[in-house]
């Protein structure tokens, strides 16, 4: 269960504001569990501990999911001012 200490943080990192970056987010978050998994090959447990809640976060659709974004969540609030998305 060693693993888990550089699977779980992955969840906590927040999605961008600015949806022109969730792509680029995806994709780093992706190569990022790609690379730590073919480099420090986590024991079975760990990897379906971490793919189990990967997929209750996506499945609930409570916005902190890498992989899409639920088109029934609204997007936050600071994502339509002008001055954040703008930068």
């Amino acid at each position: 269960m060693y693993c888990l200490q550089w699977l779980l943080p992955v969840l906590l990192i927040p999605k961008p504001l600015n949806p022109a970056l969730w792509f680029n987010h995806s994709m780093f978050m992706g190569f990022y569990l790609l690379s730590f998994l073919l480099e420090r090959k986590p024991c079975t447990i760990c990897a379906l501990v971490f793919l189990a809640a990967l997929f209750l976060l996506c499945y609930s659709c409570w916005g902190n999911c890498f992989l899409y974004h639920c088109h029934d969540s609204p997007l936050p609030d600071a994502a339509h001012d002008p001055s954040i998305v703008g930068t």
